[in-house]
């Protein structure tokens, strides 16, 4: 699993719990944010969390290596989206997934600004456009959108 805009590592090392036996990739650009995620790898003793600098067009993760790509709140931030989506789909293991929870663009009731909200049909075409077909969306958080995509080729898809 990569967790791409980690962060501190909120949902890193929960997810780590869930995949004892499998890796969390814990993507971020800001390099406190990596020191944070290597520090608190040790102090939680999570062997199979392993921390990656990415760069604003690059997560650096390898090709083919995660079966799904989490994303909380990021994909709107990204300076190079296509790029950064390009490499993402790249790293996907066959019929891998991403998911992306963003702030619901539809809804002028959530209160955030209108630059970190984003719609079902807007991430729908960016997604569509670097290959990645939309499989399902659930509402159950008040105020995002989960949105679950995998490649457009896969035989699910």
């Amino acid at each position: 699993v990569a967790d791409v805009g980690a962060g501190t590592g909120y949902l890193t090392f929960r997810l780590a719990t869930l995949v004892p036996k499998g890796k969390v990739l814990a993507v971020d650009i800001q390099p406190e944010m990596i020191e944070i995620l290597n520090l608190l790898k040790q102090q939680r003793e999570a062997n199979n969390v392993e921390p990656i600098a990415a760069t604003v067009t690059d997560p650096h993760l390898p090709p083919a290596s995660v079966d799904v790509v989490l994303m909380v709140d990021a994909y709107h931030e990204f300076a190079y989206p296509r790029e950064m989506m390009t490499a993402i789909v790249k790293a996907l293991k066959p019929n891998g997934r991403v998911v992306l929870l963003e702030y619901r663009g539809e809804n002028p009731f959530v209160p955030i600004k209108k630059l970190h909200k984003m719609t079902q049909n807007q991430v729908r075409k960016e997604m569509q456009a670097v290959g990645l077909a939309w499989k399902q969306t659930q509402n159950f958080l008040p105020s995002q959108h989960l949105m679950v995509f995998e490649h457009a080729n896969s035989k699910d898809a």
